[in-house]
């Protein structure tokens, strides 16, 4: 998680490189760490699909446009140097002989201690027969292979995915990126909770009543009609984004800040999370999602989660986790709420005291608040909350927080797999949110802009849930 030496060359292969991923984060996190100075100094990027774009010159073009609509203030010498090193080679789960030939040249090319990186930007159904392929033509040998999320689609799927993964590389080469662990926000759980002792001690079942991970989205599923079918949202958010941000939350304080002592934390928590209780779930579906291009009529499938966990440790017994998120609601956020036990009532009047809430938003720029109990002004002992806010951009001016996609890539390249999930992990993750797949709740209507169904908003009990904020409707 630290600064290392100068990186040797590499080659990147980027499957799935005409795709919309590749557009908006991987090509353009590359040029930034260009920017930043942060890229080796020999590379190259070859991508990768079933259908070719054209000519190399070709691809490079829709690169540059890509990088120019995507890109502030860029550099033009920069994006020529980086779009210079940018060819393509068609590939598919059938046939990769042609782009192991050229991955090869391109690393005679470079010279000696060339690292190759493969990133794997494919649908999941095409994911466990690409794998296969790499190990078939030799691409896996010594390379670092990046798996975009889902990893697999159940249980079974995940280990027999994990078992081909097995077949032509380690774990140690296996890196399963999920974007919101490279957000600082997400890594900076980890500083509050172990760095300042005024926070840890408070951390836990005896001070805390809920904790709410709530990840709402004002997007719809436009141009993803396709991927929510196959997908829907349990296995896009809820066992991938929301659990491992849970497992920060959760962990109990690692050895070290290391792959092995954070991730071992990590799924010890995943362990002790009780399975999903279908009653205690709620699945929604925007009205309008089945007009979507690619959707079925009668789609059943879940655009809304909300749900209520338990981690059945000493530190968690009993406080009730609430993970909500879902596509074309009323705004769009990444908040972690704790609320903390109220004192004991009477010496303030017959009113109930407001709980203290500490509250971290999941922005690029991290942001906390404290909600805080304080004497309203004037001559009676009356209360009123007060919140003291804390802007990390603006106390570490100077300090400009790399993208989530930038910090991984940067990671793999580096060979830190810390913000990287393991196989276990992914294995556990299953096993809970089984009895959810096994024996899904009924998916509930709801309109556009609104906070989900109502069962989702009864979910969090009397005090609901922090978003939106106060003054607003639920």
């Amino acid at each position: 998680m630290f600064e290392h030496e100068p990186l040797p060359p590499h080659v990147f292969v980027l499957f799935g490189a005409t795709g919309d991923l590749a557009r908006r984060k991987l090509l353009p996190g590359l040029y930034r760490l260009a920017a930043a100075g942060r890229m080796p100094q020999d590379y190259a990027i070859i991508g990768s699909g079933r259908h070719s774009p054209g000519t190399d010159d070709e691809f490079r073009d829709r690169v540059r446009a890509g990088l120019e609509d995507v890109v502030d203030e860029i550099d033009p010498d920069l994006l020529d140097d980086v779009v210079s090193r940018v060819s393509f080679q068609t590939s598919d789960a059938e046939d990769g002989t042609d782009l192991a030939d050229a991955v090869q040249r391109a690393e005679a090319g470079l010279g000696d201690a060339v690292r190759r990186l493969l990133y794997l930007s494919v649908p999941p159904a095409a994911m466990e027969p690409m794998i296969g392929m790499l190990g078939d033509t030799g691409l896996a040998d010594g390379a670092r292979i990046v798996i975009e999320k889902p990893f697999g689609s159940d249980l079974d799927s995940s280990r027999s995915l994990d078992a081909t993964l097995k077949d032509v590389t380690d774990e140690d080469h296996v890196f399963r990126i999920d974007h919101f662990l490279g957000k600082e926000a997400v890594q900076n759980i980890v500083a509050l909770r172990f760095a300042n002792q005024l926070v840890e001690p408070a951390w836990n079942r005896d001070h805390l009543v809920s904790v709410q991970i709530d990840v709402p989205e004002e997007l719809d599923v436009a141009g993803r009609g396709s991927f929510y079918e196959a997908t829907g949202c349990l296995r896009d958010m809820i066992s991938t984004h929301l659990c491992q941000v849970l497992g920060f939350v959760a962990m109990e304080p690692p050895v070290r800040l290391d792959a092995t002592s954070l991730r071992n934390e990590k799924s010890k928590v995943f362990t002790a999370m009780r399975p999903l209780d279908p009653e205690r779930v709620v699945f929604g579906q925007y009205e309008g999602y089945t007009e979507e291009d690619d959707v079925a009529d009668d789609s059943a499938v879940e655009t809304f989660v909300a749900l209520e966990v338990f981690i059945d440790t000493e530190r968690w017994q009993d406080v009730p986790f609430l993970l909500r998120t879902g596509k074309a609601l009323g705004g769009t956020r990444r908040t972690i709420t704790l609320t903390f036990r109220t004192p004991p009532t009477g010496r303030f009047g017959d009113e109930p005291v407001e709980p203290d809430e500490l509250v971290l938003e999941l922005t690029d720029s991290p942001r906390m608040s404290v909600d805080l109990q304080a004497k309203r002004p004037g001559p009676t002992m009356e209360l009123t909350t007060s919140s003291l806010h804390l802007d990390l951009a603006e106390d570490a001016e100077g300090d400009v927080p790399l993208e989530a996609y930038e910090r991984l890539l940067l990671d793999v390249m580096r060979g830190d797999q810390t913000l990287f999930t393991r196989s276990d992990e992914v294995d556990r993750l299953w096993q809970v949110v089984a009895p959810v797949l096994e024996s899904p709740p009924p998916v509930r209507r709801y309109p556009r802009g609104s906070w989900g169904p109502q069962e989702a908003l009864e979910l969090a009990g009397p005090r609901g849930w922090r978003l939106p904020d106060e003054g607003t409707d639920a």
